[in-house]
């Protein structure tokens, strides 16, 4: 019984280490980053790091990419800034 359960729990390390690893690479076609890259918006002031993952508030408008409803964008602290506009969480700074 007491390998039964050190194997349940492994198992669900594993799995959990995995399902973390898969959230936290996101793939950006090449056209929607050269689309941001190119766009003339203001920059808005946030407090607070800018970094992967970070929920922007309702406050900060998100900018749509035409044709790629899982990508926005918004210039954020003169930073260029991918975000899933359905959580309004960063997926990339772009450089």
């Amino acid at each position: 019984m007491k390998k039964v359960v050190i194997s349940a729990v492994s198992l669900f390390l594993l799995l959990g280490g995995a399902a973390v690893a898969q959230t936290a690479t996101v793939t950006v076609p090449g056209e929607v980053r050269t689309y941001v890259l190119e766009q003339q918006s203001p920059s808005v002031t946030f407090d607070g790091d800018v970094a992967i993952g970070t929920a922007l508030p309702d406050t900060v408008e998100i900018h749509t990419i035409p044709d790629q409803p899982d990508y926005g964008y918004v210039i954020v602290n003169e930073k260029r800034v991918l975000v899933n506009p359905k959580t309004r969480a960063v997926i990339e700074v772009v450089e």
